[in-house]
């Protein structure tokens, strides 16, 4: 005949088991869980962030005496490549063929000042501008009486024949005269024979720290254009870290250091 167990000796075999169990699922509960997919950048190289300019751009991205590439579109990602650990490999393409070199993963990242537009924003992802441009009225230095764009009814506005920027200036003034190019637009300001020059941001600063020119620019650009980088739409961990380092740059004074060396100004403000 078979001996009963004590009930106290069935009540703690019982807790054991329940406890046993407990044990088990909270140990299968604490193994980590896996790391969601896409959370690395997508690199055409490993190691190394490779960005793409035309490199005809003086002083925006062109190639030095011995060959090198440079200007501030390089030093830009350069400093780029270094925040997110990356060995920086600037190259060059074509402009009218950069974008289908970006889609084709011929680089990783156009740095090489392109404007964010809305057609090319349908075809790739932009990051923050990292800088701002576009048509900004120049004046004399010692002009103190052009102060705003309603200042120039009825002036003198030089511009670049057949330029976008003639058909601005023909909102203010039937007054327009003609240039071949930027430079001597500028250049007429100091003498007077022009009032005024509407012209791209960078072309204007670039004047004035390459060639010493006594002009200023007055008030902000009349039509913005944001200048950005554009990477590839299945690569939003490297658009992430590009904007943390673009914020990082700007907050810690390097972004500054750069633009003013270059241009003598910051190209954000």
């Amino acid at each position: 005949m078979k001996k009963k167990l004590p009930m106290a000796l069935l009540v703690g075999t019982l807790v054991l088991t329940i406890l046993s169990g407990c044990g088990s699922n909270a140990t299968q509960s604490s193994t980590p869980a896996a790391q969601p997919a896409g959370e690395n950048m997508e690199l055409v190289s490993d190691g190394k962030l490779t960005f793409a300019m035309s490199g005809l751009l003086k002083p925006l991205n062109y190639k030095d005496a011995s060959g090198n590439l440079t200007g501030f579109d390089v030093e830009i990602g350069n400093e780029i490549a270094k925040r997110i650990g990356l060995e920086p490999n600037p190259v060059t393409n074509p402009w009218e063929t950069i974008l289908q070199g970006l889609k084709g993963k011929k680089y990783d990242a156009i740095i090489g000042s392109m404007t964010a537009t809305e057609e090319r924003a349908k075809q790739v992802d932009f990051t923050d501008p990292y800088y701002i441009s576009g048509g900004q009225i120049f004046v004399a230095q010692t002009n103190d009486t052009l102060k705003t764009k309603d200042d120039l009814k009825d002036r003198t506005i030089g511009v670049v024949q057949a330029s976008t920027y003639k058909e601005i200036a023909k909102k203010y003034t039937a007054k327009i005269k003609g240039y071949p190019s930027d430079v001597y637009a500028l250049q007429d300001l100091v003498p007077g024979r022009v009032d005024a020059v509407i012209t791209d941001k960078i072309v204007g600063v670039s004047a004035i720290k390459e060639q010493g020119l006594q002009i200023k620019s007055v008030g902000d650009v009349l039509e913005k254009e944001n200048i950005a980088i554009a990477i590839n739409k299945d690569n939003p961990v490297l658009l992430k870290k590009i904007n943390e380092a673009i914020k990082a740059m700007v907050e810690d004074g390097t972004y500054e250091k750069i633009s003013v060396k270059w241009f003598g100004t910051n190209l954000l403000k």
